[in-house]
């Protein structure tokens, strides 16, 4: 009987070097703007207690959550009749109390409760680590992908929006990457929601618009009709959703028409000094009002923030916004934080389509020492850890293998030089040094190839 080839779970994948070191660079890019606005490292452990997680993403959030089985005889604790009953929500609860993390917001809210004897506020974290999800797998879309955050906590200020938006700004400008940064207010969506007459169900609202450029308008309205709303309201929302026009004309159209909402007015006002500090900088990238932006997580509740690539389709590739009274749910109410969450997975598709890696790497080989024996090898040793001293990438071919083996090796390795060193570079103290992308080499002595290295 033949072996089943070997496999990975679906919707995970593994990289190879070549694909590392692309990712290695949109994670060293964005490490280094997160850490250019005083944002601090921290980690958390990929599975939290299930009572951390449930409850924190609304309905649709806990179908997806991927949960861990109890060690052991998990099995123990469940009666025959449990078992017999097939009910999978009440199976769960005793089969398991652990599950692998949906997003790193909920764990950050987790680690600062936690934490907070230690945590000088407002407090500035980034994170940069996989999550899970048990959704179903397609294009863009992963059940196992790695999410870059910032937060600040402790704070209601608005400049800390700004500086969001600065950040986005920056890295999809070093990137190389336009896009365009579409931005709400959840105080807005819940004035809507009061307007029309249905202020309890405002999640059910975002929820469904929040669908909206995915399966359109239509089916947004049977949705809604599904939860309650009466067509005559969906009806009044409809043309809020399609007002066209500027930032500012967007504002004005929402302070007549939230005129009776006291929150409305109140996303309003939050948004208006959000756009007052954007209007001090020139930024690169289109920034404009999306009103039918509305992000399904329950734990928003103010200015909401979602990127799309200009250039190939792709969906978001960042998105996050404010949340008042996450740590609420941990016994720490009324401690406000807004954050940025980057799709690292989806930024590398969208820079994998438009081809806008760098073609050189800081991570590659630069320099391979050809090896023809063992006196060569005590020759080229003492060289190669003098350059790997000084920073660079190099390496000797570990065989006396033939010098097509070993060139063919550089070749396919994409490494820019090699050193060959026989019987007469040895006598002469040199290295010839040769070109593999020209086939241009020329004999050298050591410090000139120090000083080329170099340069």
């Amino acid at each position: 009987m033949a072996k089943q080839k070997p496999g990975i779970p679906q919707g995970t994948r593994d990289f190879s070097p070549e694909i590392l070191q692309k990712r290695d660079y949109i994670f060293d890019t964005i490490k280094s703007v997160f850490r250019k606005f005083g944002f601090q490292a921290i980690e958390t452990p990929a599975m939290e207690d299930l009572s951390t997680l449930l409850g924190k993403y609304g309905e649709e959030g806990d179908k997806l959550l991927f949960k861990i089985l109890n060690s052991g005889n998990f099995l123990k604790d469940v009666s025959d009749t449990e078992l017999m009953n097939r009910d999978s929500n009440k199976l769960s609860v005793s089969l398991s109390n652990k599950g692998l993390r949906y997003d790193l917001t909920v764990p950050f809210a987790r680690y600062v409760v936690q934490h907070q004897n230690e945590i000088t506020f407002p407090f500035k974290r980034f994170q940069i680590q996989p999550v899970w999800r048990a959704d179903r797998p397609q294009k863009g879309r992963y059940r196992e992908f790695f999410q870059c955050d910032a937060d600040i906590i402790g704070s209601r200020s608005m400049l800390n929006e700004l500086e969001i938006i600065q950040m986005i700004e920056e890295i999809f400008t070093k990137l190389n990457i336009r896009v365009s940064i579409r931005i709400n207010n959840r105080k807005i969506l819940a004035g809507i929601a009061e307007i029309c007459g249905y202020p309890e169900k405002m999640i059910d609202l975002s929820i469904a618009i929040d669908k909206l450029d995915k399966i359109g308008f239509d089916k947004v309205s049977d949705e809604l009709i599904q939860k309650g709303f009466e067509y005559k309201a969906i009806e009044n929302i409809k043309p809020i959703l399609e007002f066209s026009g500027s930032s500012t004309d967007k504002l004005n159209m929402l302070k007549k028409i939230l005129s009776n909402s006291e929150i409305g007015q109140k996303g309003i006002a939050e948004m208006s000094e959000i756009f007052e500090y954007t209007e001090q900088f020139d930024f690169q990238n289109e920034l404009k009002i999306d009103l039918s932006l509305a992000r399904g997580l329950n734990y928003y509740t103010g200015a909401i923030f979602e990127v799309t690539a200009l250039d190939t389709p792709m969906g978001s590739i960042c998105g996050g916004g404010r949340y008042d009274d996450l740590t609420g749910v941990f016994g720490m109410p009324d401690l406000s934080g807004v954050g940025i969450s980057f799709g690292a997975d989806r930024i590398f598709d969208v820079m994998e389509q438009l081809n806008i890696f760098p073609t050189t790497n800081q991570q590659s080989v630069r320099l391979l020492f050809i090896n023809f024996g063992k006196n060569e090898e005590k020759y080229c040793l003492p060289i190669l850890a003098e350059i790997r001293k000084m920073g660079f990438n190099a390496e000797i071919y570990p065989e006396n293998d033939k010098m097509k083996k070993q060139m063919s090796y550089a070749d396919k390795r994409n490494i820019e030089f090699v050193a060959l060193a026989g019987e007469n570079e040895i006598a002469q103290n040199k290295i010839t040094l040769k070109n593999m992308k020209t086939g241009e080499q020329s004999t050298i002595d050591i410090p000139q190839l120090i000083d080329f290295l170099k340069k």
